[in-house]
C-alpha cells in the first residue's frame, strides 16, 4: 500500500496491467536490450515511459520499506479489533 508522502504513478492502472508490468519485469532484467520498450508491449496500454516510471517509484518504494520509512502493519492487532466489532453487531 502506497503512502501519500510517496510519488505516484502518472496513470491508474488495473490490475491487470499491474500483474503484466510484474510479469514483464521477471522477464526483462536491467541487461535486457530495449527492457522499456518490450515492458510496455507487455503492459496494454503503456508507453515505454510511462512503464518506467512505474519501475523508478517501485524501486523508490522498496528503498523506504527497507530503510525502515514506512511502517509495517500490525496484522494481529487488526484481527483482534474485527474480531471485537463482529461480535459487537
Amino acid at each position: 500500500m502506497a503512502s501519500s508522502s510517496f510519488p505516484q504513478p502518472s496513470s491508474n492502472w488495473s490490475a491487470e496491467q499491474n500483474k503484466l508490468f510484474e510479469t514483464a519485469l521477471a522477464i526483462y532484467d536491467k541487461d535486457s536490450p530495449d527492457r522499456w520498450r518490450s515492458i510496455a508491449k507487455m503492459v496494454q496500454g503503456a508507453t515505454e515511459e510511462e512503464v518506467k516510471r512505474r519501475y523508478e517509484i517501485l524501486v523508490d518504494d522498496i528503498k523506504s520499506i527497507e530503510s525502515d520509512k514506512v511502517p509495517l502493519p500490525n496484522y494481529k492487532n487488526e484481527r483482534k479489533q474485527r474480531g471485537r466489532q463482529h461480535h459487537k453487531q
